[in-house]
């Protein structure tokens, strides 16, 4: 609570943080170690809003444990209490968390009180990490569209952001920028640009395979992020399935049975990436047999 009254009476006052603290980031930064080193031994997490089990989060964390995963992507604004709880009962570990707000609070609303709501949640999200013990949280920055152009969802998106960086540093959680279908970030080069610009260890790149097959291929992504890459997101598309039954469709069928290249996705992983997590953002989990079927196709993807 201190934390968010600090953003909205201090930083939000002042409309943006000044030159000399992003300089003093930038020197720190750059004292930093923040070329991480490759993963030699990579965890399998799933992500909670795809996990589709009427059930409570203890009984949905023990069929996650059960079927063979290693941890969780919570959302946001859980009831922190029973997420804690449910972890110590399973052993399952956080490896990141969702901002569950980003899409209803964008950061690049044209509207500051909108953008203000986002900030705010996005500090609930950063306390959440934290208190489940991991260091990155999903964000959605914006989206572009016949309300918001381009230039304004970077602008406003960065300035936001640039706010969040302190919070951020005190919390050593990272805001990890995921590319979803919201018109924005739509090249590697510029999404590496994106998140250069704030010369900050705690701003880096989430990373959807499936998400970006639509516009290219995940492997090169991988490549040029290079360690500006804080986690990663396994899910599959199908171009053909997409291609006769509409965009959307591409992303209806079991991973491993689309056209991502994973034995390509693997070696720049495994050469580039240091985030340790891949968490699986896939429908099939519905039931514990369909956990235990999305498990072993992600066993099959580490093994190539």
């Amino acid at each position: 609570m201190q934390r968010r009254k600090f953003l909205k009476n201090t930083l939000l006052a002042s409309g943006a943080l000044s030159v000399a603290s992003f300089d003093n980031i930038s020197a720190i930064a750059s004292k930093m170690e923040i070329n991480q080193t490759p993963a030699s031994g990579l965890k399998k997490s799933i992500m909670w809003g795809t996990v589709r089990l009427e059930a409570s989060i203890l009984d949905t964390c023990k069929a996650i444990k059960a079927a063979g995963f290693e941890g969780i992507e919570p959302n946001s604004h859980m009831n922190r209490k029973e997420v804690i709880d449910a972890m110590q009962v399973t052993g399952l570990k956080a490896s990141s968390v969702c901002n569950s707000k980003h899409w209803n609070l964008l950061l690049s609303h044209a509207d500051r009180s909108i953008r203000e709501q986002g900030m705010e949640a996005m500090i609930v999200a950063m306390e959440d990490a934290k208190a489940y013990g991991t260091d990155a949280v999903l964000l959605v920055p914006g989206r572009v569209d016949e309300n918001v152009t381009y230039d304004e969802c970077w602008s406003r998106s960065t300035a936001c952001i640039k706010q969040l960086i302190p919070v951020a540093q005190e919390l050593k959680v990272k805001i990890c920028i995921e590319n979803v279908w919201n018109n924005f970030l739509m090249s590697p080069l510029e999404a590496r640009e994106y998140i250069d610009q704030f010369n900050s260890p705690y701003v880096g790149f989430y990373f959807d395979c499936g998400n970006i097959l639509a516009f290219g291929w995940p492997e090169q992504w991988i490549k040029i992020l290079g360690y500006r890459t804080g986690r990663i997101h396994i899910k599959e598309y199908s171009r053909q399935v997409a291609d006769k039954q509409g965009r959307y469709a591409g992303f209806n069928v079991p991973l491993t049975d689309g056209d991502v290249r994973w034995k390509e996705v693997m070696q720049q992983i495994r050469n580039e990436y240091g985030g340790g997590w891949l968490t699986t953002e896939q429908g099939s989990s519905r039931s514990l047999e369909e956990l235990k079927d999305l498990n072993s196709r992600l066993d099959k993807i580490l093994t190539l």
